[in-house]
C-alpha cells in the first residue's frame, strides 16, 4: 500500500529554519514526481515546490523562492523540504504528495497524500 508520512514540523521563530521529511513506504519514491503543498486556515491548499522524477525540473512558489529547497534521498526513500528565513505567513499544514508527472505544481496534479505536518512561525 502506497503511503507517505510527513514529519519535522513545529513552532519556530521568524527567521528560523525547519526541515520537513516525507518518508515513502510501499513504493519507490524515485519513480515519482514529488510535491510539497501547504494549507493555511481558511485558505486553499497551494503548491510550495515540486520536482520531477530525477529532479530534472523543479518549481517553487514565488513566495518561497530563495528560502525553500526541495530534495530527495533515494537511498532513504525520503523527500525533504528545507525551509529557511521563515515568516509568519509560512504558517500552515504542510503536505507531501506524488504524481507520475506534472505540468504545474498544483494540488490537482498530485495524488497519494500524506497526513500533513503543522508549521507555525511565531515569536
Amino acid at each position: 500500500q502506497l503511503q507517505l508520512a510527513e514529519s519535522g514540523g513545529g513552532l519556530v521563530q521568524p527567521g528560523g529554519s525547519l526541515r520537513l521529511s516525507c518518508v515513502a513506504s510501499g513504493f519507490t519514491l524515485n519513480y515519482y514526481a514529488i510535491g510539497w503543498f501547504r494549507q493555511a486556515p481558511g485558505k486553499e491548499r497551494e503548491g510550495v515546490s515540486c520536482t520531477t522524477v530525477g529532479s530534472g525540473r523543479t518549481e517553487y512558489a514565488d513566495s518561497v523562492k530563495g528560502r525553500f529547497t526541495i530534495s530527495r534521498d533515494n537511498a532513504k526513500n525520503t523527500a525533504y523540504l528545507q525551509m529557511s528565513s521563515l515568516k509568519p505567513e509560512d504558517t500552515a499544514v504542510y503536505y507531501c504528495a506524488v504524481a507520475s508527472l506534472f505540468r504545474k505544481c498544483v494540488p490537482q496534479a498530485f495524488g497519494s497524500w500524506g497526513q500533513g505536518t503543522q508549521v507555525t512561525v511565531s515569536s
